[in-house]
């Protein structure tokens, strides 16, 4: 592990702790964090990163662990979808792990974090809301629409591979500041 790998898998444990205090503002904070080792990645120059969809899987069981610590204190219909959906990514990136094939994971999304920020939202801004078994269907069509998206772009078409994220910020911030 380089150093630079070290560093960031601390920052991507260390983001997400808040969650177990916090659920909703926490599992926010831990999918910034999540995002912000594109960043990382871009500015440290402590050995790079040598795979990074490889690590970046490994690193999302940081949150997630921390994600089902707090699903597990939940009940009825929200608690047993967090396992099954933390349970299917699970071995949806271990297949990505054995056969290094990043589409595995079109068809093993990651709909374990869309359910937790959904559900913690849910507690945290209508606490009254009951999630019926009808219900959590309805959400995770929803969710898996938006999660399928979010997929395709990431690891099938792989639309973003050739772009760096502070390359991206700076031409958004020429784009934006140009017009003034």
């Amino acid at each position: 592990m380089t150093i630079e790998e070290l560093v960031i898998f601390l920052a991507r444990i260390a983001g997400s702790l808040p969650v177990v205090r916090w659920a909703f503002a926490g599992a926010i904070i831990a999918i910034l964090v999540d995002f912000s080792d594109l960043f990382m990645m871009n500015l440290l120059n402590l050995g790079g990163l040598r795979d990074y969809q490889a690590f970046d899987k490994l690193a999302d069981i940081a949150y997630m662990v921390t994600f089902l610590s707090v699903a597990l204190r939940w009940s009825g219909t929200p608690r047993n979808v967090a396992l099954v959906l933390f349970t299917y990514r699970i071995v949806g990136v271990g297949l990505f792990e054995l056969v290094a094939w990043r589409g595995v994971l079109l068809f093993f999304p990651n709909l374990f974090d869309f359910w937790f920020v959904l559900v913690a939202g849910l507690m945290h801004f209508k606490p009254n809301y009951y999630m019926t078994r009808r219900r959590a269907a309805f959400w995770i069509v929803v969710l898996l629409v938006l999660k399928e998206f979010q997929e395709y772009v990431l690891h099938w078409g792989k639309w973003l591979d050739n772009y760096r994220a502070t390359d991206v910020v700076v031409d958004w911030w020429h784009a934006i500041t140009g017009f003034f």
